[in-house]
């Protein structure tokens, strides 16, 4: 895809308002580019533009108009078959802001400096561009940079091996915590994440806040300084993106710390935006905090409620989220409060800092990060197919059909050792899945799914309280019990010699994995 750059001066005209209780422009063609609403250029209706809470669409002269509420993010929401103009880190220059007296001083990272009053006009350019049905996306959990050596890790062992792999991909989403609390990071992370090509939108994460903040509306200030809204949509192809902030902060019940949940006016933005979205539409939503997860306690449970309550009418809607460096598949159903037609699928994905970039050094001078489930670092891709998707995971630094870690003994006793177990951790698995094992092409069996810890995370884990020598790398955190591992019993009667174990997934999209290990049996000492 040909990428294109311009200032974001093209988004508005230079005629100051009369006024600033509303905001008004056009939404055109911008056939040649040069970032101006020329006489002879097309006009766009059915178009819609934000303010963060109302959504309206372009009457058939292509104008908007849209109250101003005090400090506003302005924002096209970008139609299919068209593109917004990039900026100089491949980030949709698609919105203006509106801050007169700019953000809240005192604070450690700066915010947003006084945008004075809004033009007359704020007009949006779009480029045309062709947009199939089906197409695919990047997803990134996580990278958390706390330095610039740990973005060097995040660098080498992702963008590095994600730039050259870029045919075929439409865009790229990163799911928060863009850094690890140094907001003075983010510019760097842009450098990083500039090399990668494709266009790249960014959610917020709970270490992207500006921690000084008294009130929720002013915890993004400095990531809207450095990426725009934290709350916006797109449209591309035959679907709908939406981008949430969901961490109230400071917590609103404690004062300290944050709260996983939303303000009524994102519910509204949420609400007012899927008006204009047929219900059949496949609407995928990214944030950073997974909806349920371990106890009750994480997330707001009124504002979640709202929220499903919001999305309920629409039928193929894929949640993504990431915050917990590890992942899991969830599917939502009415004993978690969701009355859809069908069960609504969360896929919080791994992160791309892994363990918070924990363990030994790989041959890329990176730490290996596996995460506490056992789900080595990678990034997703997104596999949209008109209104239904599918989802991979690639680990980073693997081979593409790396797609599960069998643990098994190398060599067991012919006789009382019916104590040993295959296990597989198969990365992406879900409850939907078969996983299937066979020993030396036998009949095939099914395998136990049991929610237990990863016993090669956790030997990794103890490598480091039982070594004598010196291990390169920070000890990586204690195991977790992983979502998608599956065991079954080896058997020691089969022969003497080496037996081939084979395991065989079937994942809720019906693709076949296959991977295989061998094990020896020797005469009983």
């Amino acid at each position: 895809m040909k990428k294109r750059f311009f200032t974001v001066a093209f988004l508005f005209t230079a005629a100051l308002a009369i006024g600033q209780t509303s905001v008004r422009g056009y939404v055109f063609e911008d056939a040649n580019k040069n970032g101006k609403k020329d006489r002879s250029e097309k006009v766009l209706a059915g178009v819609a533009v934000s303010n963060g809470v109302e959504v309206v669409q372009t009457d058939d002269k292509g104008l908007y108009e849209l109250p101003l509420t005090g400090d506003n993010q302005i924002f096209v929401i970008k139609p299919s078959q068209y593109a917004t103009v990039l900026d100089q880190y491949n980030l949709p220059a698609s919105y203006v802001t509106h801050k007169p007296k700019g953000s809240p001083t005192g604070t450690k990272y700066e915010g947003v400096a006084p945008t004075g009053k809004l033009p007359k006009e704020v007009n949006f350019g779009l480029i045309a561009q062709e947009e199939s049905a089906d197409f695919k996306a990047f997803i990134f959990g996580d990278p958390q940079p706390y330095s610039l050596e740990e973005l060097d890790y995040f660098k080498k062992a992702v963008v590095d091996e994600v730039k050259n792999k870029t045919e075929g991909i439409s865009f790229g989403i990163s799911l928060g915590d863009l850094v690890g609390d140094k907001l003075d990071l983010h510019t760097p992370y842009k450098e990083v994440m500039k090399e990668v090509g494709l266009p790249w939108y960014n959610v917020m994460g709970n270490h992207d806040m500006n921690y000084e903040a008294t009130e929720d509306i002013y915890s993004d200030e400095t990531f809207e300084k450095n990426f725009g809204p934290a709350n916006y949509a797109f449209n591309y192809g035959d679907a709908h993106f939406i981008v949430l902030d969901d961490i109230l902060y400071p917590h609103p019940i404690k004062k300290k710390g944050y709260l996983g949940g939303f303000r009524q006016d994102q519910l509204d933005f949420v609400k007012n935006n899927l008006k204009f979205v047929p219900k059949d539409k496949l609407v995928v939503i990214s944030f950073h905090i997974p909806l349920f997860v371990g106890n009750e306690k994480h997330f707001d449970q009124e504002s979640r409620q709202q929220l499903l309550d919001i999305l309920k009418e629409h039928e193929n809607i894929l949640l993504l989220s990431a915050h917990t460096h590890y992942q899991m598949h969830q599917f939502y159903t009415k004993e978690q409060g969701w009355s859809g037609i069908k069960p609504l699928h969360e896929y919080n994905v791994g992160t791309t800092s892994g363990d918070w970039y924990s363990g030994e050094f790989n041959e890329l001078g990176v730490p290996a990060s596996t995460m506490r489930d056992g789900t080595p670092r990678g990034y997703a891709t997104l596999v949209v197919k008109g209104n239904q998707y599918e989802l991979d995971y690639k680990v980073s630094g693997e081979s593409d059909d790396y797609k599960m870690e069998l643990f098994m003994p190398k060599v067991i006793a012919d006789k009382k050792a019916n104590n040993y177990q295959v296990y597989t951790n198969v990365f992406m698995g879900t409850e939907k899945d078969l996983v299937q094992y066979r020993i030396d092409g036998g009949e095939w069996k099914e395998m136990k799914k049991e929610e237990s810890f990863d016993p090669s995370f956790y030997a990794a884990v103890q490598k480091y309280d039982l070594t004598e020598k010196l291990l390169t790398g920070k000890k990586p955190s204690h195991p977790i019990k992983s979502s998608h591992l599956w065991s079954a019993k080896l058997p020691f009667n089969i022969g003497l010699g080496e037996h081939k174990v084979e395991v065989k997934v079937t994942d809720m999209f019906g693709r076949e994995h296959i991977e295989h290990k061998t094990y020896r049996i020797e005469k009983s000492k």
